[in-house]
């Protein structure tokens, strides 16, 4: 496999880890132990029938608490480092042997993709929250396990055209944060 592939698909399960791991999980868990499609040696990780099962288990428990309103805030509050701790495990399982600083900057790497995922996701859920209706909570959720399911085979089957919507999405993310710090600062202004 070459490096860019290698890299697509790390980038593109990390940053897919951070919204849902254990979708992520699962996809990578399925397409390595049914062969959809080629995978290095490497992924054979996540093909055992326990790791694919807890994770699908855990799938149907974070469907559920995903669709309760300020439930899913609190899901997504105790996987603020779950998330992040699995898209690490996961990068360094995707690079497979390597030097250990390799593995440390792809560990590092995959955890920071998976926590700007997170914080996005989570962020936009406590902004939901503060909705009346319960129908805004739902179209997210069913938008991000969408997101994460196509992610995660684009990861399998494109994983540069993964790398760049990554890459895409992580410019996103930051012009966001910069823009909502900005508003907040000036905000804090006003009120002096």
């Amino acid at each position: 496999m070459d490096l860019l592939t290698t890299l697509g698909r790390t980038l593109g399960f990390s940053f897919a880890a951070g919204v849902n791991l254990y979708a992520t999980v699962a996809i990578m868990g399925l397409a390595s132990r049914y062969q959809w499609v080629a995978l290095p040696e490497q992924f054979r990780i996540f093909d055992n029938k326990w790791i694919i099962g807890a994770a699908l288990a855990m799938y149907v428990v974070e469907f559920v608490a995903d669709k309760i309103p300020w439930v899913d805030s609190v899901w997504d509050a105790v996987h603020t480092v779950i998330r992040p701790a699995g898209a690490a495990l996961i990068a360094v399982a995707s690079i497979g042997h390597a030097r250990p600083e390799v593995q440390a900057a792809a560990a590092l790497a995959g955890a920071a993709l998976a926590s700007s995922s997170h914080f996005a996701k989570a962020g936009t859920r406590v902004a939901a929250n503060t909705s009346p209706e319960p129908f805004s909570n739902w179209i997210l959720s069913l938008s991000e396990d969408g997101f994460v399911i196509a992610l995660g085979v684009l990861a399998l089957t494109h994983p540069i055209a993964a790398a760049v919507i990554v890459i895409a999405g992580v410019a996103v993310i930051l012009a966001s944060a910069s823009w909502l710090w900005k508003k907040l600062k000036n905000r804090r202004k006003r009120r002096r």
